[in-house]
């Protein structure tokens, strides 16, 4: 098990790729009548998607690199490399193409809170390398446990961003909500960096 400010930083850093502020366009196109009931609904759709896969990335994101023959030091570099280039996105205030491309963007619709909201928008590739990559920094019952409540922490925030999109978008301006997605994406950067250097001096121990 790591230290208690180390499940910190994993909140941190999941809340970062996860970004719950890109998904209020699409919620407020989906949900433009402003009906509070539908707006419930995707928003408990959401979380529960979210949840649950990046619950599944913890448990059994080990498993699958061992089947299809990856080194954890290799995924460390290729998931580094893959939120770098979210991070480079999101420091221009816009959504990198690797989570929601523009075909995915045209078909948007109140039967897509699962995709793409859910999926890629939100639990990506990202946050899925990123909840994997963390599970392999310890062991242990309460590890797992730890980083699990790392994850519900994100879902509630999730849910409370999601639930309160009409009054944020009321009070918040596109540049207000940029300024906090390039802060978010100053984060993944350095993230990005930190998986990049250890996966690097896994595979050349001389770098150490």
């Amino acid at each position: 098990m790591l230290e208690y400010t180390d499940y910190l930083k994993i909140f941190i850093a999941l809340l970062a790729v996860v970004d719950p502020l890109v998904a209020m366009p699409v919620i407020v196109s989906m949900t433009a009548r402003d009906d509070a009931s539908e707006l419930k609904v995707i928003a408990r759709t959401v979380v529960l998607t979210v949840t649950t896969v990046l619950l599944i990335a913890l448990y059994a994101g080990q498993e699958v690199l061992v089947f299809f023959g990856i080194s954890i030091n290799s995924f460390r570099v290729g998931g580094g490399i893959l939120l770098m280039l979210m991070s480079f996105s999101m420091l221009q205030g816009k959504i990198s193409e690797t989570v929601r491309n523009k075909e995915e963007a045209k078909e948007e619709d109140k039967q897509n809170a699962v995709v793409p909201l859910s999926i890629p928008l939100l639990a990506g590739p990202g946050a899925i390398s990123t909840v994997i990559l963390y599970a392999q920094k310890g062991n242990g019952v309460n590890h797992y446990l730890m980083i699990s409540a790392d994850i519900f922490a994100v879902a509630v925030i999730l849910w409370c961003v999601l639930r309160a999109t009409p009054w944020l978008t009321q009070r918040l301006s596109q540049t207000g909500i940029n300024v906090v997605i390039r802060l978010m994406g100053l984060i993944l950067l350095a993230l990005a960096v930190e998986f990049i250097a250890g996966g690097l001096k896994g595979l050349f121990p001389a770098l150490a």
